[in-house]
């Protein structure tokens, strides 16, 4: 039997308390904190019921019994009906934890190993297009509280899923060489069960977040990003089709639309673009990376482009995005999103962007694939914040 790790263990004493807190409020009359606790209630006891599902069996009956009960009071408005329910919900989340707590021995992890797990630098790159995406939602500087809150469900949400991640890929991070072979889960330090609590702690704690501070809209959206790139493209496209990482880009496209949507309250045509910039500019900067690692991916057969087509392909596929990525950067100021200053920013950067490409295409050496993978991170940081100052002079 798995033990229940410390992650597992608080979100389980969390989704008990917070169910109490429910019927206190609900019976007080509170109604704003009875609704405020209650959206914060139910992805906790998700969270336990997921993980139950998949590491826990033993929690799965008294987990699931609280969420559906705790699911059903939203339905039942008859009085004695719905405390009946709520009461049911809170007895079987405090039998879950108690059960969490009988699980034996807690296994633990090193606080470096856990932000390992969140992959602070690509989160760090997501969450910058996350916020200049806030800025351009606003057209200018957005209020500080509602950015703050943003920003930090975004960061949950996209460290959330790279725990994961983490988890889902040990198998063939052990066979990549350096680069992944010593991360926490894959070398051991960190177990599977501990991982996969940690990022759906993460996860629905950034959903509870989002949906409390910001509104609905974004929270679904900063899942979806999450769930994306879990099951559609770490799950799924990455070990099966060349074409993974064309298709899976959309899940590092979604943080500008979370931060829009977090800003205006809305999805329109702005974050279409902004989601379509980032998703053109994914294939040509891991094409670039997948380059320099091409022996790795092949050793764990994985089907990168130039594992499959060889690098002459894989090239040229890179050239040819990188000036689709241009003409792609130019669309928002045709439809009036941008002016002047983004504008040159696009063209000069994009610019460069192309040059480094055509370099690439001419002469493939681990050089020049470093080159452009190292510039197109730069590359997509500089283009989103000449987007926030655009939109704030």
């Amino acid at each position: 039997m798995t033990p229940a790790g410390p992650w597992l263990r608080g979100t389980a004493v969390a989704g008990a308390g917070a169910s109490a807190l429910v019927i206190v409020g609900g019976s007080l009359g509170f109604d704003i904190a009875h609704r405020v606790l209650a959206a914060t209630a139910a992805p906790l006891l998700l969270t336990v019921v997921v993980a139950a599902y998949l590491e826990h069996r033993r929690l799965l009956p008294s987990s699931s019994v609280a969420l559906i009960a705790f699911l059903a009071t939203t339905l039942v408005t008859a009085p004695g009906l719905h405390l009946a329910l709520a009461a049911v919900a809170l007895a079987s989340s405090l039998a879950a934890a108690a059960l969490a707590f009988r699980s034996g021995p807690m296994p633990r992890g090193s606080l470096a190993d856990h932000i390992t797990l969140t992959k602070p630098r690509i989160m760090s790159l997501l969450i910058v297009t996350g916020a200049c995406g806030m800025f351009v939602g606003a057209h200018g500087v957005p209020p500080l509280g509602r950015f703050v809150a943003a920003m930090v469900g975004l960061a949950l949400s996209c460290g959330g899923a790279s725990a994961i991640n983490h988890v889902l890929d040990a198998d063939i991070d052990r066979l990549m060489g350096a680069r992944t072979e010593r991360r926490p889960v894959a070398a051991g330090r960190i177990t599977p069960a501990l991982g996969l609590e940690f990022g759906l702690v993460l996860s629905a704690l950034s959903f509870t977040l989002l949906a409390g501070l910001v509104d609905v809209v974004t929270a679904l959206l900063a899942l979806f990003g999450n769930l994306f790139y879990v099951l559609v493209y770490t799950r799924w496209l990455k070990r099966s089709t060349r074409h993974n990482i064309v298709i899976g880009g959309a899940a590092g496209a979604v943080p500008p639309v979370v931060g829009y949507a977090a800003a205006s309250g809305n999805v329109g045509v702005a974050a279409g673009l902004l989601f379509l910039i980032v998703f053109v500019w994914t294939p040509p900067h891991f094409w670039a990376l997948a380059l320099l690692i091409q022996e790795n991916y092949a050793r764990a057969n994985i089907p990168m482009l130039p594992v499959e087509r060889g690098e002459r392909e894989t090239v040229r596929q890179i050239l040819g995005y990188s000036i689709v990525l241009v003409a792609v950067t130019a669309v928002p100021v045709l439809t009036g999103t941008f002016g002047l200053v983004y504008l040159l920013s696009a063209l000069a950067l994009g610019g460069v962007f192309c040059v480094l490409a055509l370099r690439l295409y001419r002469a493939v050496t681990r050089r020049r694939a470093g080159a452009l993978f190292h510039y197109s991170l730069l590359y997509l940081a500089l283009l989103f914040i000449a987007m926030a100052v655009d939109v704030s002079v």
